[in-house]
């Protein structure tokens, strides 16, 4: 779908929900809807879109040459270091705005800065506008999503063959960072390694005073951004053979994934998906063990709508794209996840990553 197409849809979606003027500032929203990424400073970047009329992306004047100009869409309205944006930006709402729908990831300080510019005016998130048309991914966006896939399947193909005893998880970590890059991503969003007892710490920081040893279970949870959409993998690597125990756990978790995969069809309230995992792993007694939701939107974001979480009753739809990523954790003892990309469709669900989702024996 193309740029128009896009705010055309957004546009609709204000129409329906009320909203007078949709301001995007950082965030993934923007360059979905301009094809413009605006960097993390503190001078304001905002897209002025109001639901009908002509559409204005205030940028600073040092940071316009990296907006490529789509003159059809927005026009670009530049400010000096000596100007005040958020007063430019006011002026542009108080023409006709009394609802306003602004960016989720907008500095907190421009947010309160246009309320008390604009008091008359209701401001709600624009996530509520362009949420639900981004969930809903179109063919190229699947295609870049599967290249992303593939891209971090390629590394945990490689890892296999990689030695982990008596390195550090920093030390792997980086090996993951350069081995993404190297497969085409233009950056590293993150790299999780957990050895041992440390995987049980979902989101643990790898660090360079753990060293890898023998009998040590390591959890590798990475993904990063390649041509504007996100890849996420999680997959499982031991030094030398895995004890029963392990074996037979790990045996649970991946009954629990393809329980919650195949349960990803077109229709299938997104609750249900989390319950179907959840319900193999707490048959098998270790329901206390399992501490998170079973999975995540994908995109521009790693992490974005729809979740799979329980009590969310939104019904899948064709292009959602979504994580499912089961874990099982004991404390102090040992962690261990496996997680795919999925894209439901009228087909049924469809797995982007192909890696192998064994435990990885390694020297």
């Amino acid at each position: 779908m193309t740029y128009g197409g896009r705010i055309q849809r957004v546009r609709a979606r204000m129409s329906e929900l009320g909203i007078d003027v949709l301001l995007l500032s950082v965030g993934p929203d923007l360059p979905y809807l301009t094809g413009y990424e605006a960097m993390p400073l503190e001078r304001l970047t905002m897209l002025v879109l109001p639901r009908t009329g002509d559409a204005q992306l205030v940028v600073p004047r040092l940071e316009a040459p990296r907006v490529r100009r789509r003159p059809e869409l927005f026009g670009i309205v530049t400010w000096e270091e000596t100007d005040d944006p958020v007063a430019l930006v006011a002026g542009m709402i108080r023409r006709s705005a009394r609802r306003v729908a602004i960016g989720d990831h907008t500095w907190a300080r421009f947010l309160l800065d246009l309320q008390r510019a604009v008091p008359s005016c209701v401001f709600s998130r624009a996530s509520e506008v362009v949420a639900p048309i981004r969930m809903v991914k179109d063919n190229d966006e699947v295609a870049a999503l599967t290249r992303a896939a593939h891209a971090v399947d390629g590394v945990a193909r490689d890892m296999r063959a990689v030695g982990f005893g008596g390195r550090t998880e920093l030390a792997v970590h980086r090996e993951l960072v350069d081995r993404m890059l190297a497969a085409g991503h233009e950056r590293s969003n993150f790299a999780i390694v957990a050895a041992g007892a440390n995987a049980a710490s979902a989101h643990h920081e790898p660090t360079a005073t753990r060293t890898i040893a023998n009998g040590d279970l390591v959890l590798c949870d990475f993904g990063g951004t390649m041509d504007g959409y996100c890849s996420d993998i999680t997959r499982m690597f031991h030094v030398g053979e895995p004890p029963n125990e392990v074996r037979d756990v790990y045996a649970v978790l991946v009954a629990a994934q393809e329980s919650g995969v195949r349960a990803a069809t077109v229709g299938t309230p997104c609750e249900e998906v989390d319950a179907a995992a959840r319900s193999v792993i707490a048959d098998a007694g270790f329901g206390e063990n399992f501490v998170h939701r079973v999975g995540h939107g994908i995109g521009a974001e790693a992490h974005e709508d729809p979740y799979m979480v329980a009590g969310n009753t939104r019904a899948l739809e064709p292009g959602y794209a979504f994580s499912v990523e089961p874990g099982i954790y004991f404390p102090e003892r040992f962690g261990m996840r496996l997680e795919d990309i999925v894209v439901a469709t009228t087909d049924g669900p469809v797995r982007l990553n192909v890696a192998p989702r064994d435990i990885a024996i390694v020297a």
